[in-house]
């Protein structure tokens, strides 16, 4: 069983996509991740994220990188909404994320374009969505526990220039398939939202 699972930033669907994987035993890939790591490794080259040629070295990052806390910082995620325009970014790691959607017994994925590009043949395809002001209230949280100084008006500008990038870009646009259920999880907390999609997923698979 193949499981996507899309949304814009901090709407919950990385949350939603490890408990969905933790649920049914299946192996779990946050794509995000990836492009975090090519924008990061571009930082690190004292590369443009901007720069196509640039971003596109920074593809070959070692694997170590993806344990660097770092990745999970506004920066590296504003570096990774940039460098993911480039559709010679996105095809160097597609051979990478359709691998790990086709092994054997399935798997989740979670990111912007895995039930309409990675994986459209996906069994269950969820689209997790919320309101600015929630993803950015939740973003703020998670930056204050881990002691970083941002305002939440900077992380809701940041959200809102996010979204604008990955729905507009030429190649893979932050869309929904046609076939996904909705998911909004502005009202919802953690416990609710998980519930909901196992509930989808188990719906969708039988």
């Amino acid at each position: 069983m193949i499981i996507a699972v899309d949304g814009p930033t901090a709407s919950g669907k990385g949350t939603i996509a490890r408990a969905l994987a933790a649920h049914f035993g299946l192996p779990h890939l946050d794509t995000g991740l990836l492009y975090r790591a090519v924008g990061r490794q571009c930082s690190l080259n004292h590369g443009n994220a901007d720069d196509p040629q640039d971003a596109l070295l920074a593809c070959d990052f070692p694997d170590s990188l993806l344990r660097d806390p770092e990745l999970r910082s506004e920066r590296s995620g504003g570096l990774a909404s940039r460098v993911s325009v480039h559709p010679a970014v996105r095809q160097a790691l597609f051979d990478r994320q359709r691998t790990f959607a086709l092994q054997p017994g399935g798997a989740v994925l979670d990111g912007r374009d895995i039930g309409t590009v990675i994986a459209p043949e996906a069994d269950v395809k969820l689209f997790v969505v919320a309101s600015v002001p929630a993803r950015a209230e939740r973003r703020f949280r998670e930056m204050q526990e881990q002691g970083r100084a941002v305002s939440l008006a900077e992380i809701a500008a940041d959200l809102e220039a996010r979204d604008a990038r990955d729905r507009s870009r030429a190649e893979a646009p932050l869309v929904a398939a046609a076939d996904a259920v909705m998911l909004d999880t502005s009202d919802l907390d953690r416990e609710a939202a998980i519930a909901f999609a196992i509930r989808i997923a188990d719906t969708l698979r039988h």
